[in-house]
């Protein structure tokens, strides 16, 4: 596409880092090397791109099948992998409708695997970023029916607003346009984990859009005036976990909250 020549190479990014911890092909070297030397620091940190994978499948099923919401709005899409959340939505309900939002050269280079989707659904993309709510929302009131519930999707995205009052309003902001009866569906980093602390720092210094790790507290803020869901904010693999499965806690929570 024509914004190929936006993509900068020579710098890790995030996205990039995530396709390759996930087992994913469209990263370079230097995304490579940046996500060998945070795992050497933190060696746990593909088992959280995983179960941060495995809590958008289960939270997607969740809400397309058991609260039976058909329109989600995926903000900070990154690279498609497997299981994307039109994938999960529309393997559950067919008709479901998804937007997806990112403002990455990469990920929109790769829109078109983004949009395959089913016929009785629909799958689209906007180009807009994440500190422009008010064009987000236009945007998606485009293609979604903002006076019918909406799955509010904000996953591993919101620690790149790296001032803590902007990212809480910017939440506030994207749920004001929800009708009530919609779902913030979210998980983030958290700081309660030395090593991985560490090899953020080194990865935020090596010239990459850093991504601030925050603490519970601070992730539950964003919850504030929605119904939580049971079993509340946790860590990612423990929320709801699949049947005869012994998930183990890991530095990445989530959780589900209803907007009444």
């Amino acid at each position: 596409m024509n914004s190929q020549h936006r993509i900068d190479s020579t710098k890790p990014h995030s996205a990039r880092i995530w396709n390759y911890w996930l087992g994913g092909k469209d990263n370079y070297p230097v995304d490579q090397e940046a996500g060998d030397a945070y795992r050497e620091i933190a060696p746990n940190i593909e088992t959280m791109a995983r179960a941060s994978r495995g809590y958008l499948i289960r939270t997607v099923t969740f809400v397309a099948g058991e609260l039976g919401i058909r329109q989600f709005l995926d903000i900070g899409t990154g690279l498609p992998t497997y299981d994307n959340t039109h994938q999960v939505a529309q393997r559950v309900a067919p008709e479901s409708r998804i937007v997806y939002v990112d403002n990455d050269p990469l990920v929109l280079s790769h829109a078109a695997a983004l949009l395959k989707g089913t016929p009785e659904g629909l799958t689209d993309y906007i180009d807009a970023d994440l500190h422009e709510p008010e064009k987000i929302i236009e945007g998606a009131g485009k293609i979604l029916d903002f006076n019918e519930p909406v799955a509010l999707m904000l996953m591993g995205i919101l620690g790149h607003i790296q001032d803590y009052e902007e990212a809480r309003s910017i939440v506030r902001r994207l749920q004001a346009a929800l009708p009530p009866g919609s779902y913030f569906v979210h998980y983030d980093g958290t700081d309660t984990d030395a090593e991985l602390k560490k090899a953020q720092q080194g990865y935020d210094d090596t010239g990459a859009v850093p991504y601030v790790l925050r603490s519970p507290r601070q992730l539950a803020a964003f919850y504030e005036g929605l119904e939580l869901l049971d079993p509340g904010i946790v860590s990612c693999p423990l929320w709801r976990p699949e049947r005869g499965t012994n998930p183990e806690q890991t530095e990445v929570f989530g959780g589900i909250g209803r907007k009444v």
